[in-house]
């Protein structure tokens, strides 16, 4: 046996400036957070939302930051993207009167905390703020909302696939898909190799827990239909007086985002994350009885399909197994107050039934 130092040469594997990684059969990871900046600096700054239309002008701005990490890894010639970035989209909106005269110019930001590879095929969240709350400000704010989401996330989804094709490593895979002629078969470290399948097992961990939830927590997902428009829907939800009629509970409900609710006299309180008129309601909720520091989040989207039919869909994540006291009958409790205490009554109390 060889001294160590000593063995034949031919059986180390070194690095070699002549090497080629013929058809990526080996590890290759490229760093995509600059490309990533620019890219979607690219795509969503200086969109234009709204020229005129009801006398309103919105648009973007350049896009101030954009954080976290985004690579692609290859091997075999398999693409393997992995991204995790948050984006904020500085906004200005302005209204006029019908003679052009400026009635307000406000500012305000567009919030996408998380787009990652994991939910690639799920619209990412989008969080809208305008600096002025007034009725003018409000009105532009959800003038962004209603035109302004659909184009950022048809941006955000270019992006995505892009990320999916390969991002920048793209032109230099095109290249490597024919050997060179002179070159040998290559190699990466055992290190490497080791290192970059780590990075895709943890990400693959990653998505098994998202689909999972978070360990002790979990996810309520329902769809109800209701013969009614989903704008009556959608007061029905909002609106205290009507909340008390059905759950002849009391409640306090604001109807703006950031405002808070308290219903079931009490029992469950928030706050408004997200609203659209008839289309959607996002809101922190918690019950009295949870452990302490725990929210979960409630998402009701609002679909009308043909006029007088109202699709609900509701997703309620993030709720504890157990109560405060160890009682493991939370997701049960949760799940039947939803469709007995709510969907249920509001078909009885208002005639919605299909």
């Amino acid at each position: 046996m060889a001294k160590y130092g000593e063995g034949d040469k031919r059986w180390i594997v070194e690095d070699r400036p002549d090497g080629a990684n013929v058809h990526n059969w080996h590890w290759a990871e490229t760093d995509c957070l600059e490309w990533s900046r620019s890219f979607l600096t690219k795509l969503l700054s200086n969109l234009t939302v709204l020229d005129g239309e009801g006398n309103l002008f919105v648009k973007t701005k350049k896009v101030d930051k954009i954080d976290g990490e985004a690579y692609v890894n290859v091997r075999k010639g398999k693409i393997i993207p992995g991204y995790e970035i948050s984006v904020s989209i500085p906004w200005e909106g302005e209204a006029k009167d019908a003679d052009g005269k400026s009635l307000l110019k406000v500012d305000g930001v567009v919030e996408i905390p998380y787009i990652a590879d994991e939910n690639a095929d799920e619209d990412p969240e989008l969080r809208v703020s305008v600096k002025d709350e007034g009725p003018v400000g409000k009105r532009l704010k959800e003038a962004m909302v209603a035109k302004g989401k659909p184009l950022i996330l048809e941006k955000v989804k270019v992006y995505v696939e892009s990320m999916a094709r390969g991002g920048p490593a793209k032109d230099e895979l095109e290249s490597k898909k024919v050997a060179p002629k002179n070159g040998g078969s290559g190699s990466v470290s055992a290190a490497a190799a080791a290192a970059a399948a780590a990075t895709v097992a943890k990400k693959e961990e990653k998505k098994e827990a998202k689909k999972e939830g978070k360990k002790g927590f979990k996810t309520i997902s329902m769809s109800e239909k209701f013969s009614c428009r989903a704008r009556d829907m959608f007061e029905i939800l909002m609106d205290e007086n009507r909340w008390k009629g059905f759950t002849s509970s009391n409640a306090r409900i604001s109807k703006e985002v950031g405002g808070e609710f308290s219903i079931f006299d009490g029992s469950v309180t928030g706050t408004n994350l997200e609203l659209q008129e008839g289309k959607l309601i996002a809101q922190k909720w918690r019950f009295g009885n949870w452990p302490d520091g725990v929210h979960s989040t409630v998402r009701l989207t609002l679909d009308e399909p043909e006029p007088g039919l109202t699709v609900v869909k509701l997703t309620h994540t993030d709720i504890p197994e157990e109560d405060r006291y160890g009682n493991a009958t939370v997701v049960e409790n949760t799940e039947r107050g939803w469709r007995d205490l709510i969907f249920h009554k509001i078909r009885a109390v208002f005639g919605f039934g299909i």
